[in-house]
């Protein structure tokens, strides 16, 4: 039985590119993997972002690998994630929500918009700032991957506020399908996952040890591994189905 395939969806300011390890260890274990760009990000950079810009961009991702995927997103992507998932529900066969699990509003978000404003008034919009911080959270060679595919300095509190309309709990209750929920043990973005847990209180919480928000870049062995496992749990399409494989 073919696998489906898996999408793998970025964080705030990044890109596609920063999935490139995760990306080739998948294709390297036999399976389909893509990574996609949001609006505004990597190869849509200059554009805006919003919630239904997001959503069908991953629409257009997902109809190129067949129509069905393993979603799995981290930070930015996993708010979004869930989203998709939510509103096109038979088109993911597991929803795999990573570091977002502080439920995006109130004083918390408005202190990141604030921050983001600021930063954006720096001489470089920020971005010696945004390398700095990337090579030290996770070394020269991930924070390479992060920034290869362009950053997205212009587009970062149209899209925190477009991520403060999101609603994921009550997103998470209505789709139907598997979920698994991975964080590092490190991340600062759990102030909520009791919420995010209670919503779903069948699903595999999976915690890596001694890693931060960005868990796929600091343990990416570990994160490839999680992926794995994932897809070999997605259930198989449902019998009946137009393009099912035997």
């Amino acid at each position: 039985m073919t696998r489906p395939p898996i999408l793998f969806v970025h964080g705030i300011r990044t890109s596609s590119s920063m999935w490139r390890g995760q990306v080739d260890a998948a294709r390297s274990a036999g399976l389909v993997a893509a990574a996609v760009d949001l609006p505004g990000h990597g190869s849509r950079i200059g554009g805006a972002f919003s919630i239904d810009a997001a959503v069908d961009a991953i629409d257009e991702a997902v109809d190129s690998l067949g129509g069905r995927v393993v979603l799995v997103g981290l930070s930015l992507g996993g708010y979004i994630g869930i989203t998709y998932a939510a509103r096109r529900p038979e088109k993911v066969a597991l929803l795999v929500a990573s570091s977002c699990f502080t439920l995006p509003r109130g004083v918390g978000l408005a202190g990141y918009r604030v921050l983001a404003r600021v930063i954006h008034r720096l001489p470089d919009r920020g971005r010696w700032l945004n390398d700095t911080m990337a090579r030290l959270a996770v070394g020269s060679t991930a924070a390479e991957d992060i920034g290869s595919g362009g950053v997205a300095l212009d587009v970062m509190d149209e899209t925190l506020a477009a991520i403060g309309g999101t609603r994921p709990i009550a997103d998470l209750a209505r789709y139907p399908g598997p979920v698994w929920f991975v964080t590092g043990a490190l991340d600062h973005f759990r102030l909520d996952e009791r919420s995010f847990r209670r919503a779903r209180p069948e699903a595999p919480v999976i915690v890596v040890p001694r890693a931060s928000h960005l868990v796929s870049l600091v343990a990416p062995a570990a994160f490839a591994r999680i992926v794995r496992d994932a897809v070999a749990a997605a259930p198989d399409r449902p019998s009946g189905s137009e393009d099912e494989t035997d």
